[in-house]
């Protein structure tokens, strides 16, 4: 990053040697949390009945956690919940749109601090069967786990 004594004068810090040291820090314990919480929703995910990739006993290699629901309400009603739990935004209600580059409308969610943050808490997915939802990220564990618990405690509610 820079040699001892050069200081800011040279190497990629542009002013920013704080914020680089702070993410190079707190980056493990991030990764946990999002790692923690697909583990929580995948596990909590199967025991209502939906099939999730990787399962919750699955050795993992991302923060990706994809949720297969039985229907269109309950993948669309998944990524609200996510929503209504995000720190920016969480008034919002996710709809399906048309979006370029899909063959089907598509349903996203992600009320987050950073646009288009992946390590931030996020579901989206097409409307098509196998009616498929990726979510991915957290920043803090607590977050995730009321997600997907006030979305499995809506979906037993419905059953």
């Amino acid at each position: 990053m820079t040699a001892p004594g050069l200081g800011s004068h040279v190497g990629p810090s542009l002013g920013f040697n704080r914020q680089i040291a702070q993410g190079l820090f707190m980056a493990p314990h991030v990764v946990a949390e999002a790692m923690k919480g697909a583990v929580f929703a995948a596990k909590l995910l199967e025991m209502a009945g939906c099939r999730c990739e990787p399962a919750s006993d699955d050795l993992r290699g991302d923060i990706v956690q994809s949720v297969a629901f039985p229907d269109e309400q309950q993948m669309v009603n998944f990524c609200r919940k996510v929503q209504s739990c995000s720190p920016v935004d969480s008034f919002v209600s996710p709809e399906p749109w048309d979006m370029p580059g899909y063959d089907a409308q598509v349903v996203m969610a992600a009320g987050a601090f950073v646009q288009g943050a992946s390590i931030e808490l996020s579901a989206d997915g097409p409307i098509k069967p196998p009616y498929l939802v990726y979510m991915q990220g957290g920043l803090v564990f607590e977050q995730v786990k009321l997600a997907v618990m006030m979305a499995v405690s809506e979906m037993m509610e419905k059953n």
